[in-house]
């Protein structure tokens, strides 16, 4: 019999892998040195070389781009990991797959001419603060900060700035009189103002370790573990592309890195050059979750509500490291 028209095109379809649904992923912010390996695997096509499809979509903070998942309108956060342990609070199933960040990377900037007034985590209280996005993982760190120095966690007033240019400009224009933020606009600060105060630096494992005795989570791909089970082969291929993408990062020149990235994202290429720099320690090098650095996350959570300190939240699962471990074998 011979095939022709309907018959044939379908028999040819049939035949034919059947074509991969685009990932959405929400990132958090996609000018954020922490976001940087996400964004760097859609640039390097590595997303593209394990079989998935993937759209990143930018938001203002990490709070936003979850909102997105939760209501559907995207699949996987590149967010900040301590998300999947509040929303655990609320029965929420959330897990990461994958770690971008092994150390937070945030920086409490005091605003230029202000270093006379802000000396110390205290002498917030009253102030306005700028964070990425209110209820997003800058928020939170402000909180805990405010708490571990005595004072209540809404002792200082938080307006939503962004990770980048926008921040930056909120201080330089002295709108806020210090910002919870993130490279590459803390170089970008620092530069302007070599004077410019921090008074907490989280982007070096020692800052970090002295603060909570370990790494600190911060950011990663997670989403529904519900999505997860549903979609292992996607999940496998996100978690292969940014190991990859990591290893890359830790073999490569700054300045190649930057030239991967794309120009809206980098601003002015030799202060993005000195971020990355800066931020090198913060970033993983092999995607895995260290129980420890998970367990420091926990506890800050903790610290800040009452909610998840009285939820018994089993924090070994709100992650996996068994995409990343399959990836290395």
């Amino acid at each position: 019999m011979k095939l022709t028209g309907p018959i044939l095109a379908a028999l040819l379809a049939s035949a034919l892998p059947a074509a991969a649904d685009t990932v959405r992923i929400a990132v958090g912010g996609s000018s954020c040195i922490c976001y940087l390996p996400t964004v760097l695997a859609a640039e390097l096509g590595h997303f593209e070389k394990h079989g998935v499809d993937v759209e990143l979509i930018d938001f203002k903070g990490g709070s936003a781009a979850l909102k997105a998942v939760v209501g559907g309108s995207a699949d996987v956060v590149s967010g900040y990991y301590e998300h999947t342990i509040s929303l655990a609070a609320k029965q929420q199933a959330m897990s990461a797959f994958v770690v971008l960040d092994r150390l937070p990377g945030i920086a409490l900037t005091v605003a230029p001419g202000k270093e006379g007034e802000i000396t110390s985590v205290k002498d917030l209280e009253g102030r306005t603060v700028g964070v990425s996005a209110p209820g997003s993982s800058t928020d939170f760190f402000l909180k805990y900060l405010l708490a571990r120095e005595g004072l209540k966690p809404d002792a200082a007033s938080v307006v939503g700035v962004g990770v980048g240019a926008t921040s930056v400009a909120a201080l330089e224009q002295g709108r806020i009189d210090a910002a919870m933020t993130l490279d590459p606009a803390i170089t970008q600060l620092k530069n302007l103002n070599p004077d410019l105060k921090l008074l907490i630096d989280t982007r070096q494992e020692a800052d970090t370790r002295t603060l909570f005795g370990a790494d600190y989570a911060g950011g990663a791909l997670y989403t529904r573990q519900e999505w997860i089970d549903e979609h292992p082969g996607e999940t496998q291929a996100l978690a292969a592309a940014i190991v990859d993408t990591l290893h890359y990062i830790h073999d490569t020149d700054p300045a190649e890195i930057a030239a991967q990235m794309p120009e809206n994202l980098i601003g002015d290429p030799e202060l993005y050059i000195e971020s990355l720099k800066a931020s090198m320690e913060m970033i993983s090098t092999d995607g895995v979750m260290d129980p420890a650095a998970a367990e420091a996350v926990l506890k800050v959570m903790q610290f800040n509500s009452p909610e998840i300190a009285a939820a018994g939240i089993d924090v070994s699962k709100t992650y996996t490291n068994a995409f990343v471990e399959k990836t290395s074998q």
